[in-house]
């Protein structure tokens, strides 16, 4: 924000102007009253009849007062006031003119900044109400932005499902980093995290991509400095870490390599460099970690006593950098450390001692924003806030952090890169695109086994009573017929028929029909695999021969003709590493 622009001295910190309502629960912008104002004609004040004899006190035409008989100073806009700020008032002291007042409920405290920051990443959102609308356009001037084209999403929608990629990058950029990284290194993809928030926002998965792991870069088309566009050729059976930097790759190039590897495609992008982490963690006054063990590592210069301690800066880049001190001294076990790291970050940011702060609250914002590079359709004050908003309402209990699974390269004798597991990594990935939860799968597993008993539990007509009109809802051309010459042939349900295309298209397979139907509907669920969630009572339909029947309608998760639907079937695998934001752990 134009700190002139606004009149008030360039001495004076941008928080100092900022006061914390303790009505509203907002922050809101307070010029000092030294602050030089433009005169400006002011309309008259009505006051007595002429003639009339004035009351001693009364405000004349030169100022106003106040119920209490305090001048109130001018604005530069005529005919309004910008009152004085305001004494902190006690609790027990009640406001002046009121009687009393209906206790107000509870609201958030501040304008929130949620950032998270891991190793060389960093993701940061902005939260603020139209009260810190001029600053957030400041701050929205110190973030780069890239244009990725259609790698990711052209806008940010909030009921909807998202995911954003979040690159640390290993570029030697900013004071003091000179020993880290690659020399002249254009900027690989070091540390990245897969950030899926769930479409309710009752949880979200933070998946950690290896920088070594070993996958296909796919072309990709960049945006040059000029506007002009450039495809980059794509290469296989390379390391994750050149989907950025090699050959010109932007992150755009990044995005499609993660959309290619595990079929989620990426939205949008947070890129940040070694700065995010020192800057960071020194305006919020530092990070809590825990080591199970003393660690002393002469290479990042590490030293900490066993237990809990406090890092920031220099220090606290160190610790989620180093590759010595903890596990088996490889990337697998710094990925471990970070996730921990950032966990303890995101318990700070969410604490009352930073929410409260002004000072925190601008520091923090300024150093973000300016180590931050974000995809240009989430790059507007708008959109950051929105982001903000809708991440705030994730708990951190449901925040699940892991890693890809993996195995050793078994290409390499000397074991330096690794592959992804084929019998694990489908399904996190899966996971992930069905927007299924890591932390409430298990309770989800419970309410379809108590579905499917409650809507399966008693009798079941044979085959050949069945009667079932089968649709098209979403799966392959020729689903419907290839499953109903299944039903016909090899299970006996004879009383089926090819209903053609449904009105519209769905994700899961289902089953209506109504409650005389019943025992039929079990009968066909038990054949199919169908899950107590996939069968819905209704209103019954006509076949062909004006005889009530039931609709099959196939979905998108139709697998092919006989095989079992089942789409109770999503099972939480066994992650090598998992936590949650809320969990403090110790490294080893």
């Amino acid at each position: 924000m134009d700190a002139q622009g606004r009149g008030r001295a360039d001495d004076v910190d941008p928080a100092d102007q900022w006061v914390l309502n303790p009505h509203t629960g907002e922050y809101e912008l307070r010029l000092p009253s030294s602050a030089p104002q433009s005169p400006a004609p002011q309309p008259p004040v009505p006051g007595p009849r002429r003639g009339a004899p004035r009351s001693p006190g009364a405000p004349g035409d030169g100022d106003r007062r106040d119920t209490a008989g305090t001048a109130r100073r001018r604005t530069a806009a005529p005919g309004r006031e910008v009152p004085p700020q305001r004494r902190r008032r006690t609790p027990e002291e009640p406001v002046p003119g009121r009687r009393g007042r209906r206790p107000e409920k509870k609201r958030s405290k501040g304008k929130k900044v949620l950032l998270w920051t891991g190793g060389t990443m960093a993701f940061v959102v902005l939260a603020a109400g139209a009260g810190g609308y001029l600053y957030l356009k400041h701050l929205e001037g110190n973030v780069a932005t890239t244009d990725v084209g259609t790698a990711g999403s052209s806008s940010f929608k909030k009921d909807e499902a998202f995911n954003i990629l979040i690159i640390g990058t290993d570029k030697r950029t900013g004071e003091g980093n000179e020993g880290y990284g690659d020399k002249g290194s254009a900027g690989h993809a070091d540390t990245n995290i897969l950030l899926h928030v769930s479409k309710d926002r009752s949880n979200a998965t933070a998946l950690s991509i290896p920088r070594d792991m070993i996958v296909d870069i796919p072309d990709c088309e960049t945006t040059q400095d000029d506007g002009s566009t450039k495809i980059i050729p794509g290469s296989s059976g390379v390391r994750f870490n050149q989907s950025l930097g090699d050959l010109g790759r932007d992150a755009g190039c990044a995005m499609r390599t993660v959309a290619e590897t595990t079929g989620v495609k990426p939205d949008h992008f947070m890129m940040a460099d070694f700065n995010a982490v020192k800057t960071l963690t020194t305006a919020v006054g530092g990070v809590d970690v825990c080591v199970e063990n003393a660690v002393d590592d002469p290479k990042s210069h590490l030293k900490l006593p066993a237990g809990e301690s406090t890092v920031k800066g220099e220090q606290a880049l160190a610790f989620v950098r180093t590759r010595h001190a903890f596990g088996n001294e490889g990337d697998l076990d710094r990925i471990k450390v970070q996730q921990q790291f950032l966990g303890s970050l995101m318990r700070k940011m969410s604490s009352g001692d930073t929410l409260t702060s002004p000072t925190k609250l601008v520091k923090l914002a300024e150093a973000a924003t300016n180590a931050l590079t974000v995809d240009k359709a989430i790059g507007s004050v708008g959109t950051l806030k929105d982001v903000a908003l809708e991440l705030k309402k994730v708990p951190p209990k449901n925040i699940t952090f892991t890693t890809v699974p993996v195995l050793d390269n078994p290409a390499e004798k000397v074991k330096a890169t690794v592959v992804p597991n084929e019998a694990k990594a489908p399904q996190v990935f899966d996971m992930i695109k069905n927007d299924i939860s890591f932390t409430e799968v298990e309770q989800k597993e419970k309410k379809e086994k108590a579905a499917i008993a409650a809507r399966l539990k008693g009798e079941k007509s044979e085959p050949g009573e069945v009667r079932v009109r089968v649709m098209n809802g979403g799966a392959p051309a020729g689903s419907a017929q290839q499953e109903l010459a299944y039903l016909q042939t090899d299970a006996g349900v004879t009383k089926s028929e090819n209903a053609g295309n449904a009105p519209e298209e769905a994700d899961k397979t289902t089953l209506e029909y109504d409650s005389d139907q019943a025992d039929q509907a079990r009968a066909l669920a038990e054949i199919l695999g169908l899950s107590g969630a996939a069968m819905n009572p209704g209103e019954s339909v006509t076949n062909s021969q004006g005889l009530p029947t039931m609709t099959l309608t196939l979905g998108k998760d139709f697998k092919g003709a006989g095989v079992k639907i089942g789409s109770s079937s999503v099972k939480k695998p066994d992650l090598d590493t998992e936590s949650t934001a809320d969990q403090k752990q110790c490294a080893s």
